[in-house]
């Protein structure tokens, strides 16, 4: 899969899964764009191994959250890239709390961030892509929101509805050349994962008919695909990558 000049904007792209698609996407040739919220080290480190593969790219901090934020940074990477083909939904947070014990601020938080950013962002790019005939978006979901998961009802609200702002997007769009995708992580092996209790990630593995955490490369790789011009007529999906854990 070349990508070779295209330009994509991956948010939350400082760390874990964001950085791995970051980074795939800069191997394939592509500009990339690294949106960040505070990690500013660890984007510029993303940035100095995406230039060393040949490809341009340069971090740019932006609350996913603040709508002024968003064009900022939208602008601000066309006066410096020209148009950008690709867009990547990744950042998110997390609040988990059982629901009796989940304040309003909690669940606002990650319904803004989680659901609202991909709102953001897209309301930003589609205009140009639509002018130019072209464009790929793919947002990161979830399997928690397929399924739904204890302790996660703000987290699962969010990205379900990710999911079906894809599907509506995704026909809205379509006859611009603008495909609009998910990709559906299951457990992934990122930071995140590292407060959960040993006992807790044998468990995940154990209902996971493929027997392990993902990588954070994998759920790369199915964005990468994704972005590819040839992929021309997958819109409105969800691509899961959860080991087989929910089919």
């Amino acid at each position: 899969m070349n990508l070779k000049g295209r330009v994509a904007l991956v948010t939350g792209a400082s760390r874990g899964i964001g950085r791995a698609i970051a980074m795939s996407l800069g191997e394939a040739g592509c500009d990339v764009i690294v949106n960040y919220a505070s990690s500013e080290a660890a984007a510029r480190e993303v940035v100095d191994l995406i230039v060393a593969s040949g490809s341009r790219a340069k971090a740019i901090r932006a609350d996913v959250a603040d709508m002024a934020a968003v064009e900022g940074m939208v602008a601000e990477a066309h006066r410096e890239f020209g148009q950008i083909h690709i867009l990547v939904n990744n950042a998110g947070i997390n609040r988990d709390r059982t629901f009796l014990k989940l304040t309003r601020a909690e669940w606002d938080d990650v319904i803004r961030t989680n659901l609202g950013g991909p709102f953001n962002t897209a309301h930003a790019l589609i205009p140009s892509m639509c002018e130019a005939g072209f464009g790929r978006i793919i947002n990161i979901t979830s399997i928690v929101g397929q399924m739904g998961n204890y302790g996660q009802s703000n987290y699962a609200a969010a990205k379900g509805g990710i999911i079906s702002f894809t599907k509506s997007l995704a026909r809205e769009v379509a006859k611009k050349g603008i495909t609009v995708n998910c990709v559906a992580p299951g457990y992934i092996n990122t930071d995140m994962m590292k407060g959960v209790p040993d006992r807790v990630i044998e468990q995940v593995k154990t209902i996971t008919p493929l027997g392990r955490l993902g990588e954070p490369e994998e759920i790369a790789w199915a964005v990468r695909f994704l972005a590819d011009p040839r992929a021309s007529y997958i819109t409105g999906q969800v691509v899961a990558v959860n080991g087989g854990m929910y089919m």
